[in-house]
């Protein structure tokens, strides 16, 4: 941690502040401070201008300056937002842009951290925990609140963390490094579209909300991520990731056959169509009195046929999505496709599979063992899949 960003919003927290932003000079940090309006009616703006040794912005532009929120957003190592406000949270989870703090977020390529402070009901309302679920998908940093006494008396959920908890969270962080720097990692996502003719394709209801999900936890783990997606109008929302955006599943497989023999990691999260017509009419197929019968080929393989090339320190995942018999096909598919595990997930279970922000999956593996999780956002679930991965026993994590 050499150079921090402690950006505070309106809260009676905000006395709490002052001590974290002792504790960050005397660890050694280079400290700017940045304040919301309403946060200086908590905390004085000389006091955190004292203790960071430098001044305190709480304005994009003043009569004296100009406050470059692009500048201090490449400039810092970590954002830390604390307190963070249930009206901050929606800010930053929606993109809002009206002070110096939200501006500043929305320019940092740094890892951004928030300590978030309300009342209990407020922090348990589905809104705010929208808004922390959104966060998440954008790469952001939680950091837990306390439980105990709050401003209102009440006694619950809410507390913004100490201090010494929240430098502790950092240094956890920092010191835990990236466990993936230095590895490569392909994933592919998406569903894939099998032309017939100009105007219309054989293809399934697959968004990429998982695969992207995990290209963007792999990618925050510090590996160099290459995401092979298909038709989808979802992106991911870290630009270090490389995607490759592909159609049907020839330009899949010829997208990660050239990226899998150097990639230490494989995910295959997309929905490959098994079948496409045999033959593509250059022009519209015409409507007509009779049934029309569609001659349908076998697509490539790719997770089967990638398997067949793969070394001893690649390490491959298969993803499967059934409707019956699911443990005994995604076994069959873990053994067929040469993979290091499997992850199962039904169209039966509600919240699962296709079109949901949430999924309930099982992990199988090699040796026969089973992992079964609860419904989660799909965020959750990739966190679960890439823990999968950091597992000691598997070669390339």
């Amino acid at each position: 941690m050499k150079k921090i960003i402690l950006g505070i919003s309106g809260s009676i927290a905000a006395y709490k502040s002052a001590q974290l932003a002792r504790l960050f000079v005397k660890s050694g940090a280079e400290l700017r401070v940045l304040m919301t309006a309403s946060a200086t009616t908590f905390i004085s703006p000389l006091t955190l201008s004292t203790l960071s040794k430098n001044p305190v912005l709480s304005e994009v532009h003043s009569e004296e300056a100009w406050n470059n929120h692009v500048e201090l957003g490449l400039w810092a190592d970590a954002l830390v937002i604390a307190p963070a406000t249930a009206n901050t949270l929606a800010k930053l989870a929606n993109g809002l842009c009206d002070n110096i703090l939200t501006a500043v977020y929305l320019s940092a390529r740094c890892p951004v951290f928030v300590a978030p402070a309300m009342d209990v009901d407020m922090w348990h309302h589905p809104a705010t925990q929208a808004n922390l679920e959104r966060l998440r998908t954008h790469g952001v940093h939680i950091i837990p609140v306390a439980y105990g006494e709050l401003a209102s008396g009440l006694v619950g959920d809410g507390r913004m963390a100490e201090p010494e908890s929240i430098l502790d969270f950092l240094r956890r962080f920092f010191a835990e490094g990236k466990p993936l720097l230095g590895k490569k990692a392909l994933v592919t996502a998406g569903p894939t579209h099998e032309p017939l003719d100009p105007v219309r394709f054989i293809g399934n209801h697959s968004s990429g909300k998982m695969g992207i999900a995990i290209a963007e936890v792999l990618a925050r783990l510090g590996a160099e991520v290459t995401l092979v997606l298909g038709p989808t109008n979802l992106t991911p929302a870290n630009t270090a990731i490389r995607v490759i955006p592909v159609i049907s599943a020839q330009d899949m497989y010829d997208a990660c056959a050239a990226i899998f023999p150097n990639a230490d990691i494989t995910v295959h999260a997309a929905a490959v169509a098994d079948y496409r017509p045999r033959t593509y009419s250059t022009s519209k197929i015409k409507k007509k009195d009779e049934d029309m019968q569609i001659d349908l080929a076998k697509t490539v393989d790719i997770a089967a046929t990638l398997g067949k090339a793969k070394r001893p320190n690649q390490l491959v995942v298969g993803f499967a999505l059934e409707t019956n018999d699911a443990e005994p096909n995604a076994l069959a598919k873990l053994k067929k496709k040469n993979l290091d595990f499997i992850v199962l997930n039904s169209l039966r279970d509600t919240g699962a599979g296709f079109g949901h922000d949430t999924n309930k999956i099982a992990i199988l593996r090699t040796d026969g063992s089973k992992t079964a999780f609860e419904l989660k956002s799909k965020t959750a679930v990739a966190e679960d899949i890439v823990a999968e991965i950091l597992r000691p026993a598997n070669p390339s994590a």
